[in-house]
């Protein structure tokens, strides 16, 4: 087809095949070209209303995925078609407004649950409800009801309803826990119990009014007895502690109780202090530190040194003398604020450090020497001559057995010999002095019936002085050796 469009400022003439097609024209009148008709608009009004209920079911259905059942309701409150969000900002916001009207109280006062500081875990609850009954889940509709634990904030609710009704309070005492200085332990003092509104029966008389899906409901204010905080029970368990601790208090040297601690001066270490109804032990760190500055005095020791006897083998028979190690006391910059938490978390025993220098020890190696021949016992210790004497020994058929023995068992009296002179040994010797057995029945004892000193006279035994017999005796302990010569 012939372009129709001309160039700017050119005239131009219809072709033949359009000429053809154009209407007459009258004169120099314009000619004027008729408008296209539209095309005609096609109808969906059927396809929008389908569009339109399809993305309502999807929306619900989506909805459904994180709303709570219909017919769920949290402590009474109904929170069915709600988000676990929603749902706890109108658990919590019903019981901040629930109002309870105090009866039996002059005017009646009405207070709120958040005048009360009630709470209760809202977003728990909501997120529980919304697991358990979730809306998609149709069998979970209209389910039981779900419990809520309502708390009021004593401190919050007792301040509010004092203020409202005074009449009905009165304040307990706790009981307490004091040092008996004539007894020397720790006693208490009883507790007084005071009066206040029940908070126990208030929070049932709330919470019924909510799972009633009632925003209001009353309770007397009339007074009801309060216990005190600190109870008997709680104070005597206090007081049986310090004074178990009383018995053992003091500064140890690993299992030794150096230096104890009398009760009378644990007491001004100690107070017992009740904090917001809690016992607890405090311990004064300066008051420790003026006993910690007086350890050294009472720790501080040279050694001993151990003196024992010992017989020629080398046992050990007696200690005369205990060795104690000497020792000087450690650093104890730390130890009273040390002391002062212990005491506190119930612990009586306080470590100190020292420097311990060994002892020294000496033996004294005892021996007797009794010679036949010149009729004498000799005591020797390490080898010297301690002190030496006549005696009698055995005579005849009797004579006194030779040999190395050592001293057996001793008494220091005895009865020798038998009351019927017509059986053997055909003697009778009553109450012998400070016997001391070595060989058998052959011993070492004092004499009294004769001093004949230097020449044999007896059944075998060694016969001596009595108060030789008596130093010897406390001079040999049993196990020394005895040495029986000519």
């Amino acid at each position: 087809m012939t372009d129709l469009i001309a160039s700017p400022g050119a005239e131009t003439a219809p072709s033949a095949a359009v000429t053809e097609a154009l209407p007459p024209n009258d004169g120099d009148k314009p000619l004027e070209w008729a408008p296209r008709e539209p095309d005609p608009k096609k109808h969906r009004t059927g396809l929008w209303v389908g569009l339109g209920a399809g993305a309502l079911l999807v929306a619900l259905g989506a909805a459904s995925m994180f709303l709570i059942a219909p017919g769920t309701t949290i402590a009474g409150i109904p929170v069915g078609g709600l988000t676990p969000g929603a749902a706890a900002d109108v658990v919590e916001s019903r019981l901040a407004d629930v109002e309870i009207t105090l009866t039996d109280v002059g005017a009646e006062p009405v207070v709120t649950g958040a005048e009360l500081g009630a709470s209760v875990d809202a977003t728990a609850l909501a997120e529980s409800a919304f697991a358990e009954h979730p809306m998609w889940n149709v069998g979970s509709w209209m389910s039981a009801p779900i419990a809520g634990d309502i708390a009021l904030d004593p401190a919050v609710a007792h301040k509010t309803l004092r203020a409202l009704a005074p009449a009905s309070y009165e304040d307990a005492v706790d009981a307490a826990v004091v040092f008996d200085e004539a007894a020397g332990t720790y006693s208490i003092t009883p507790a007084v119990a005071g009066t206040g509104v029940d908070l126990t029966g208030l929070t049932a008389a709330m919470t019924d009014a909510l799972a009633s899906d009632r925003n209001a409901a009353e309770y007397s204010g009339a007074p009801a007895e309060a216990p005190a905080a600190v109870s008997d029970a709680d104070a005597t368990d206090v007081a049986t502690e310090l004074n178990t601790m009383l018995t053992t208090l003091g500064f140890y040297i690993g299992d030794e109780r150096t230096v104890p601690v009398a009760p009378a001066v644990a007491a001004t270490w100690i107070d017992v202090v009740d904090e917001d109804g809690t016992l607890r032990v405090v311990a004064d760190e300066a008051a420790i530190q003026t006993a910690v500055d007086a350890l050294p005095a009472a720790v501080d020791r040279a050694p001993v040194a151990a003196e024992m006897v010992t017989n020629t083998g080398g046992t050990v028979l007696e200690d005369l003398v205990v060795g104690v190690n000497g020792r000087t006391i450690g650093d104890t910059s730390t130890v009273a604020a040390d002391f002062a938490k212990r005491i506190e978390s119930g612990d009586a025993v306080q470590p100190i450090a020292v420097t311990e220098t060994p002892f020294e020890s000496t033996a004294l190696v005892r021996e007797i020497d009794v010679d036949l021949a010149n009729q004498t016992v000799t005591a020797i210790e390490n080898g010297s001559v301690v002190d030496s004497w006549s005696v009698s020994s055995g005579a005849g058929e009797f004579a006194t057995q030779t040999g190395s023995f050592q001293i057996g068992w001793k008494t220091t009296s005895q009865n020798m010999g038998n009351r019927d002179l017509t059986k053997a040994p055909n003697y009778f010797q009553p109450d012998v002095p400070w016997v001391m057995y070595f060989n058998g029945d052959e011993a070492l004892h004092g004499v009294y019936w004769h001093s004949n000193w230097g020449t044999p006279m007896s059944h075998g035994c060694v016969g001596m002085p009595v108060w030789k017999a008596a130093w010897l005796f406390d001079w040999a302990p049993e196990g020394v050796t005895v040495n029986v010569h000519y």
